[in-house]
């Protein structure tokens, strides 16, 4: 049987100056070792894993993404508020009437797991993913919208989600 683990995600980049400094200073994501292309090229480390930035006049495919957990979520979504050329995608069908203070909706599911959808500088979806909607501070981030397109788990069932058996298991910070 063959087993398969991720190594990295590539995706394409206006101008990569500007999208490495994205990743480093809106996720913390670090630059790493990366081998001389005939394209310009960054590799970074997001959690232990490879994102390779490409310059390139290729399209951004619309839907397509990728996700990412963090572990500070208001710290992430101030930090695109304030950047100039990353933007937040709106899910229109779970959002209705005017925004809170006019600041960006972000999603959670019934088993409480929150979604964020932003646009890099060259247009690429990232879904930023966080484990528990109830500890958002609502100042920093007024908009919480649950997807109503999502049953909540059964009782005693798992999660079902990227934060259950099969996805991403946050560090505990008690221990």
């Amino acid at each position: 049987m063959v087993t398969a683990q991720y190594t990295h995600v590539t995706i394409t980049a206006d101008d990569l100056d500007e999208s490495i400094d994205f990743y480093e200073n809106v996720f913390g994501m670090e630059k790493i070792p990366t081998p001389n292309w005939d394209l310009p090229i960054q590799w970074v480390n997001c959690g232990g894993l490879q994102l390779h930035v490409v310059e390139t006049d290729a399209t951004v495919p619309n839907f397509h993404h990728f996700a990412v957990h963090v572990d500070d979520l208001e710290s992430v979504y101030t930090a695109i508020r304030a950047h100039e050329t990353a933007t937040f995608e709106v899910l229109e069908q779970y959002v209705s009437g005017d925004y809170t203070d006019g600041a960006p909706p972000v999603y959670y599911l019934p088993s409480g797991t929150v979604q964020m959808y932003v646009r890099d500088p060259a247009g690429n979806m990232i879904e930023v993913n966080y484990p528990n909607v109830d500890e958002l501070d609502t100042e920093t981030v007024p908009n919480l919208i649950e997807r109503d397109d999502v049953a909540p788990p059964e009782s005693g069932s798992p999660r079902g989600d990227i934060y259950g058996e099969w996805g991403v298991q946050p560090a505990d910070e008690t221990s």
